[in-house]
C-alpha cells in the first residue's frame, strides 16, 4: 500500500555560530499534522548528535509560529486502526525530545502560537515573541484539553488561576501580556526575532541566562491548600453552569494530578483524557462546527470561477434604524467610509448618534482608541438625498419590511448610482425579486441578511437569486471576511434559512400551549437544551408587530403548513407586544428582568376557544425529551425542505445558520468571576467562561438521531395535530432508505 501525501514537515539550518534553526512548514498557519511531529522529532535527534550544532531555534515559516495540532487529522485518528500509543505526541516527542535536549532551545514566535503550537513552545528553554503575536490554548472549543502537556507547563508559566482562566475561556493573550505573564521570556520585533533568539540560545548555553524546564517550574504554582481551592472554585462553577459538560471537568482534573502527584504523572493523565476525549460525541459535534464554518465561503459555481474581488471602498446605507446604524457600525470598524442616509435631519441625528454610541461601547470595552474612535467617526457622512451616491462601490438598503418601499428605492439607486455598484437589501423575509421589480439591473441585486446587533452577531447571509452576478456574490464573500461575518450564500425564498428554520420553532410551541402544555415549562426545557432562550421569551424580545409581519409573509407563501393561531393578536389587543412593552408572554420589569405572568392563561384559554381546541392530557404531562422534539423536529423538517429546495447548496451551511442565526447549541456563555473567590486567595481575574453545549448544528443533531425516527415521530404527530407536522418528501425518502439527511445527492443516489 503507498504512503498517503506527506502533510507538511519541518527543515533544519545550521549557522557557523553553531545555532541549528528548525522551521516548520506547513501553510497556511504551520499546523502540527503527524508528519510535522514526526519531522520535528527526528530533526531534534538529528541535532542532539551533530557536534556542530550547539543549540536550537524553533520558529514557523512566513510569520506564522503554529497554529496548533492538525484538526483534519482527528478524522483519521478516529477511523485509523492502528493509533498512536497513548503519550507518544506529548511524552515522547514535546517532553522526552524537545524540553529533555541536551541543547538549549528558543522558541521565536511570531504571528500565531495556538494550541500545540504553544505547547511545543512551553517545552523549549525559551520563549521569545513579537509584541502582536497571538497565544493561547482554545482546545475546549473542540470539546478537547490541551494534549501536548499544556495542562501541566502553562499553571507553572503564569500561575494556576491565570492558567484556568486561559484554558477554560479558550482566550488567547497577545505577546505583550504573555510576557508580563511570564509566558515569554523577551519581546522582540519581527525584524530581530531571529537573530536575538540565536544569541539567547547561546546565552543560556554559556550560563548567561536561566535553563530551567518548563514542567518542573514551581515558583507560580500556588501552595497545594490554595490550589486545591481556586480548582474547588472552578470545578463548582462549571457543574453548576454547565452540568452536562465533561471536557472542562476533565481538565481541571488533569491539572489537579499534576499539583498533587508530580508534572509527571499529570503528562500521563493528560495523554489518557485527551485520548478518550478524542473520541467523544462532544468533540465531533464541535470539529464539525468548526470545518462547516470554515466551508460556508466555498460555493459550488462561484468560488470556483477564479473571480477576483472587486475594491469596495465606499458603501452607502438608506436607513439609518437600529439594523443600519448596526450595519454602518460593522463597516466603519472595517475602515469602510460610510454615507448614510435618511429621510430628515432628525432621524440622521438619531442614527448619527447611534453609530457613535456603538463605537464608544468599543472603547470603554478598551478594544478602541480615541484616537481610533475619532478616526471611525471621521468614515461617516450623512446624507438626505442620493446625490452623494454617484461614486458608491455598493448600498445597503435597511428600512422597515415595506415592499412598495423598498421598491422605490431600488428605482432610485439605479437612476442615482454608477452601473457597477452592488444593490444589496438587508430584508428579513421578502422575496429579492419582489423587492427589484422595478428595476433593470437584476444581475447586481443581492440580499445582505445582517442580525441584530448587525455589529456584533457574527453570521451574514448572502442572499442570490437566479440572476445574480457570481462576481457579486465573489464581492460580498471578500466584503464579509473584512468585516469579521461568517458568510452563508443562500437562494432567494421567503425567510432565506435561518428565519424559514425560526418560524416553525415558534408555530411549534404555541400549537403544544394552546393543547395544554405550559409555556414556562417548553421555554425551560429549551433552554436546558441549550437555545438562548425559548421560543416565547423569543417571541418577547423580537416583539410581537415583527412576528405578525413575518409571519404575514410565511402564511402567504406556506398556508398548507402553517399553524394558524389567535393568540398573539389577543396578547395584541391587550396592549402586549413583548419586552418592549413590559408585557407579553412574560412580565417584565424596569430592567428587563423576566418573571412568569398569571394572566397568561386567560389568553391561552381565550384563543383555545375560538379555534375550537380543547386540552389534551398527553400534551399537559410532556417531558423535557418530548418537549425538545416537538419544538425541533418540525424545524428540522423544514431544513429538509431548504436543502431539497436548493437554497442551502450544503447540510454544513445550514449548521452554521441554525448555530449562528438561530442560537442552535453549540454556543452558550456562561459567567465565570474568578474575583469572587476568597479574598484571601489574592486574585482579581474577572473574565467569562465560554461553555460549549453539544449539538453539532440543525442537520447534524438530526443526523445523530436518524431520519427513520425523525419521520416516524413526525408522521405520528401528524395524524394527531395535523398538518403542520407533515414529514416533507427530502425526509421522508431518507428515513424510507436510511439516508442521513446530510447526504449530498450523489451520495444517496448510489444507496438506492
Amino acid at each position: 500500500m503507498g504512503r498517503s501525501r506527506v502533510k507538511g514537515s519541518t527543515v533544519m539550518e545550521v549557522g557557523p555560530d553553531g545555532v541549528a534553526i528548525i522551521t516548520i512548514i506547513n501553510p497556511p498557519v504551520n499546523s502540527l499534522s503527524f508528519d510535522v511531529l514526526h519531522s520535528l522529532k527526528e530533526n531534534f535527534d538529528q541535532a542532539s548528535h551533530r557536534d556542530d550544532v550547539k543549540a536550537i531555534v524553533v520558529t514557523g515559516a512566513k510569520g506564522k509560529f503554529s497554529g496548533g495540532f492538525d484538526i483534519s487529522a482527528f478524522g483519521g485518528l478516529l477511523e485509523a486502526k492502528e493509533l498512536p500509543k497513548p503519550g507518544f505526541l506529548s511524552v515522547e516527542i514535546i517532553t522526552d525530545t524537545i524540553e529533555a535536549s541536551r541543547k538549549p532551545t528558543v522558541a521565536a514566535i511570531d504571528g500565531l502560537a495556538l494550541g500545540g503550537g504553544l505547547e511545543v513552545a512551553m517545552a523549549c528553554s525559551g520563549r521569545l515573541s513579537t509584541s502582536n503575536a497571538q497565544l493561547g490554548l482554545p482546545e475546549l472549543q473542540l470539546g478537547i484539553i490541551p494534549g501536548f502537556g499544556g495542562t501541566q507547563r502553562l499553571p507553572r508559566l503564569v500561575g494556576l488561576a491565570k492558567a484556568l482562566e486561559m484554558m477554560l475561556t479558550s482566550k488567547p493573550v497577545k505577546g505583550s501580556e504573555a510576557f508580563s505573564l511570564g509566558l515569554v521570556d523577551g519581546l522582540v520585533s519581527p525584524d530581530e526575532l531571529l537573530n536575538v533568539a540565536r544569541q539567547w540560545t547561546l546565552d543560556i548555553l554559556n550560563h548567561r541566562r536561566p535553563w530551567v524546564a518548563s514542567l518542573y517550574r514551581n515558583d507560580k504554582i500556588e501552595p497545594l491548600g490554595e490550589a486545591r481551592e481556586i480548582l474547588k472554585f472552578a470545578r463548582s462553577q462549571v457543574r453548576k453552569e454547565a452540568p452536562n459538560l465533561k471536557h472542562p471537568l476533565v481538565c481541571i482534573d488533569v491539572i489537579e494530578e499534576g499539583i498533587v502527584s508530580g508534572p509527571r504523572a499529570g503528562l500521563w493523565k493528560e495523554a489518557e483524557a485527551s485520548e478518550g476525549l478524542s473520541h467523544s460525541d462532544t468533540s465531533k459535534s464541535l470539529i464539525h462546527i468548526f470545518f462547516a464554518q470554515r466551508g460556508t465561503s466555498k460555493v459550488p459555481g462561484v468560488t470556483d470561477l477564479r473571480l477576483v474581488p472587486r475594491h469596495v471602498k465606499k458603501v452607502a446605507i438608506v436607513g439609518g434604524g437600529l439594523m443600519g446604524s448596526g450595519i454602518a457600525t460593522a463597516l466603519i470598524l472595517s475602515n469602510y467610509s460610510v454615507i448614510l442616509k435618511e429621510v430628515n435631519e432628525q432621524l440622521l441625528d438619531a442614527a448619527v448618534e447611534r453609530i457613535k454610541a456603538n463605537l464608544q461601547n468599543h472603547v470603554n470595552k478598551g478594544k478602541m482608541t480615541l484616537e481610533n474612535f475619532e478616526k471611525a467617526v471621521s468614515l461617516l457622512n450623512g446624507s438626505l438625498d442620493y446625490e452623494s451616491f454617484k461614486d458608491v462601490d455598493m448600498v445597503i438598503e435597511a428600512v422597515i419590511e415595506n415592499v412598495s418601499l423598498k421598491q422605490q428605492i431600488f428605482a432610485d439607486l439605479e437612476i442615482f448610482c454608477p452601473p457597477h455598484c452592488i444593490f444589496a437589501s438587508n430584508t428579513t423575509t421578502i422575496d429579492l425579486n419582489l423587492i427589484g421589480e422595478r428595476t433593470k439591473s437584476h444581475d447586481r441585486i443581492v440580499g445582505t441578511h445582517f442580525f441584530s446587533p448587525a455589529h456584533d452577531m457574527p453570521l451574514l447571509e448572502i442572499v442570490r437569486t437566479k440572476q445574480t452576478s457570481p462576481q457579486v456574490i465573489v464581492d460580498l464573500l471578500d466584503i464579509s471576511k473584512k468585516i469579521k461575518k461568517t458568510p452563508v450564500v443562500v437562494g432567494n425564498c421567503t425567510g432565506f434559512s435561518v428565519n424559514r428554520m425560526l418560524f416553525p420553532y415558534t408555530q411549534a410551541g404555541i400549537l403544544l400551549v394552546e393543547r395544554g402544555a405550559d409555556v414556562y415549562k417548553i421555554d425551560k426545557a429549551i433552554t436546558k437544551f441549550g437555545m438562548p432562550m425559548g421560543p416565547f421569551r423569543l417571541a418577547d424580545l423580537v416583539g410581537f408587530g415583527m412576528a405578525v409581519a413575518t409571519g404575514t409573509q410565511f402564511i402567504q407563501k406556506f398556508p398548507e403548513r402553517t399553524y394558524k393561531s389567535m393568540l398573539i393578536s389577543l396578547l395584541q389587543e391587550d396592549k402586549r407586544t413583548g419586552e418592549a412593552t413590559r408585557k407579553g408572554f412574560y412580565l417584565y420589569d424596569d430592567k428587563g428582568k423576566a418573571s412568569v405572568d398569571p394572566e397568561l392563561k386567560n389568553f391561552i384559554e381565550k384563543a383555545m376557544s375560538i379555534s375550537g381546541l380543547s386540552i389534551d392530557p398527553k400534551l399537559v404531562k410532556l417531558q423535557e425529551k418530548d418537549i425538545i422534539e416537538m419544538i425541533f423536529f418540525p424545524v428540522v423538517n423544514e431544513a429538509c425542505r431548504i436543502l431539497d429546495e436548493g437554497i442551502s447548496v450544503k447540510a454544513d451551511d445550514l449548521d452554521i445558520s441554525a448555530v449562528m442565526g438561530m442560537g442552535f447549541p453549540p454556543y452558550r456563555f456562561v459567567c465565570y468571576l474568578f474575583d469572587t473567590l476568597p479574598k484571601s486567595l489574592k486574585l482579581s481575574t474577572c473574565s467569562k467562561l465560554r461553555l460549549i453545549s453539544i449539538r453539532g448544528g440543525i442537520i447534524f443533531w438530526a443526523d445523530s438521531l436518524g431520519s427513520e425516527y425523525i419521520y416516524s415521530r413526525l408522521e405520528k404527530w401528524s395524524e394527531l395535530y395535523g398538518e403542520f407536522f407533515k414529514p416533507c418528501a427530502y425526509l421522508a425518502a431518507r428515513a424510507a432508505k436510511g439516508i442521513p439527511l446530510s447526504a449530498r445527492v450523489e451520495q444517496t443516489k448510489s444507496r438506492l
